[in-house]
């Protein structure tokens, strides 16, 4: 069995709730978990503007999983996005090692922006 690193990035529906989006997360999270799988990072980056309407939505709850996995569970865990309705879109995508060196860089906040920068 093969372990892999991924990352998911998926949107939900705007007009969800704050518990309901928690929710949504939650079973996703538990798909991971049943299937063995370690979430290493998760990020909910909140309400967003869509560059395009999806599904007559402009706007929806971004959020960010990464998870190192065995590759016969990725096909589970995107069917459960498909028979969500409240998912507009999702994108699973494997990680790297240079992917993985940047991901814990920014977890660590060395791209963000600092208040000292040169006028």
């Amino acid at each position: 069995m093969q372990i892999n690193n991924y990352e998911t990035v998926f949107i939900l529906n705007p007009v969800l709730s704050d518990i309901q989006v928690k929710d949504a997360v939650e079973k996703f999270k538990k798909v991971l978990k049943d299937g063995k799988a370690e979430i290493t990072n998760e990020e909910n980056w909140g309400l967003k503007t869509l560059a395009y309407p999806v599904q007559a939505k402009k706007s929806g709850y971004y959020t960010l999983l990464q998870f190192s996995a065995p590759t016969s569970l990725i096909r589970t865990f995107e069917v459960e996005f498909t028979r969500d309705e409240n998912v507009l879109r999702f994108l699973t995508t494997v990680l790297d090692k240079y992917s993985l060196e940047y991901s814990e860089k920014r977890k660590k906040g060395a791209f963000k922006k600092s208040k000292e920068t040169v006028a």
